[in-house]
């Protein structure tokens, strides 16, 4: 059989007002959970005074998504590969609301229960990130990918600035529960999902369901069934939740962990612990910290938006050596003169500033990268190892500060100050290795996402190669 006239029917299709609409709602969608995923930083500044916490407390507490994160993306990811993208991202996205919402029923002072919600919260948000990548990249007709697929990962920078605004503004009128409680607000999304998203076409031929995937690309491109060909080509195996798949490409498997690692790591090293330097740094309070962090989640959206353009140009490889060596410039800046000032501001805020063009922004390349280097039958699989990946780097990014200080002590002024410069001089370093793995990376700019690739994988049914039918 031969897929390629179904596909290749769909990418030389615009997309229709049924796909915006997708488009908009998985956009709506990554905002409204990084929201959940980021306000955390916010509350634990709000809490770590009243409730006493240590270092390794407040680690947990904000470190527990992290642990969610890596069950989340391996767990969601082989669903997603074995049942669908529709259920499984619906699910994960009702997850998550769940978690998040349900901070605000936290006893006073028990910050264990609100850790294993992080938990629930990080699973579901390691579902999400992984499904929608995937979502979007076979759901977008290859020509339109490169120029596409980029600004949708810029809305998770628009939930971390609503994370600091809320945490400036709204925390000091609604509390800490009030603001946890806006964590159910993806719950909503599921309505649009349900009534508007199609199965993604390329899944659905990945699984042999031809005239579903038809039907889908007719509901993509508002087109009339009869419109689309009924030729399908080269068959991939049926997608298993296996995954022990992902081992058989060695370098794709450990360039996916290297990278997510390294660029989570900084990232959610800078955003979680952010917030609490910057007050002790600055004798200020959470809310007048979160101000900060505005303009900061604001830099990491420019970030996004240049990275969303630049690989157009410059390609996926070229932007992900940019992005390792922006972070490990800024971040080491901001390490080195932390104690520094200008303006009547700490360096550390500017070079902040400055590196989240970089540590915030580069996720605009490598979420979309991701997808393209696994062929569509591991993709989910593929997306959420990446995801696990970037789930321990939720926990080794706050982590580092709290070992460094020493995990016992108390979240005080003097432990901060002296754990501020090693631990961003680590995040710096994280930032060097990424660079460097960019250059063993292959390119995917303007190449075809494929539904299967020449490996063979035991027990999981014959390839069916080169045979080209049509549906009757």
């Amino acid at each position: 059989m031969d897929s390629t006239t179904i596909l290749s029917f769909f990418d030389k299709q615009r997309p229709s007002r049924r796909y915006w609409t997708v488009f908009a709602t998985l956009c709506t969608g990554s905002c409204l959970d990084y929201f959940d995923f980021f306000i955390v930083g916010f509350l634990v500044a709000s809490l770590s005074g009243g409730w006493h916490l240590t270092f390794l407390q407040s680690s947990i507490m904000l470190l527990g998504g992290g642990v969610g994160a890596i069950l989340g993306g391996l767990t969601f990811g082989a669903l997603g590969d074995k049942f669908g993208r529709k259920p499984m991202v619906m699910l994960a996205t009702a997850v998550c609301a769940l978690g998040a919402g349900s901070l605000a029923l936290v006893p006073e002072g028990d910050w264990l229960i609100f850790a294993a919600l992080r938990i629930v919260v990080g699973l579901g948000l390691g579902g999400i990130g992984t499904l929608q990548a995937v979502i979007l990249v076979e759901m977008t007709p290859t020509p339109m990918r490169l120029k596409l697929l980029g600004w949708p990962v810029m809305l998770p920078s628009v939930g971390i600035i609503l994370a600091a605004s809320a945490g400036s503004v709204l925390l000091a009128t609604l509390g800490w529960r009030g603001v946890a409680a806006l964590g159910l607000l993806p719950l909503l999304l599921c309505v649009p999902f349900a009534l508007f998203m199609p199965e993604t076409p390329r899944w659905l031929l990945a699984r042999g369901r031809v005239e579903k995937a038809r039907l889908s690309v007719a509901a993509l491109v508002q087109c009339k069934l009869s419109e689309v060909p009924t030729t399908v080509g080269t068959m991939a195996r049926a997608p298993s939740a296996s995954l022990t798949e992902l081992y058989q490409r060695p370098g794709r498997f450990w360039f996916t962990i290297i990278v997510w690692l390294m660029i989570s790591t900084a990232n959610y090293g800078v955003y979680l612990w952010g917030p609490t330097v910057t007050a002790m740094l600055m004798q200020i309070n959470a809310a007048q910290a979160a101000k900060y962090f505005v303009w900061i989640s604001l830099s990491g959206f420019l970030g996004r938006a240049c990275f969303s353009i630049l690989p157009i140009y410059i390609g996926r490889v070229w932007s992900g050596r940019l992005v390792g060596f922006g972070i490990a410039l800024f971040l080491g800046l901001a390490a080195i003169f932390h104690d520094s000032f200008a303006f009547g501001l700490p360096v550390f805020v500017f070079a902040l500033a400055a590196g989240a063009l970089f540590y915030d922004g580069g996720f605009c390349t490598f979420v979309p990268y991701g997808v393209e280097i696994f062929p569509t039958r591991l993709a989910a699989r593929g997306v959420g190892l990446a995801q696990s990946a970037n789930g321990l780097g939720k926990i080794l990014g706050p982590l580092c500060l709290a070992l460094i200080a020493g995990s016992s002590n108390y979240v005080t002024v003097k432990a901060t100050q002296e754990a501020v410069q090693p631990a961003f001089l680590f995040l710096a370093g994280c930032g060097l290795l990424l660079g460097i793995c960019f250059f063993f990376a292959p390119e995917t700019k303007d190449q075809a996402v494929r539904l299967d690739d020449d490996l063979p994988v035991p027990d999981h049914g014959p390839i069916l190669k080169h045979k080209e039918v049509a549906v009757s």
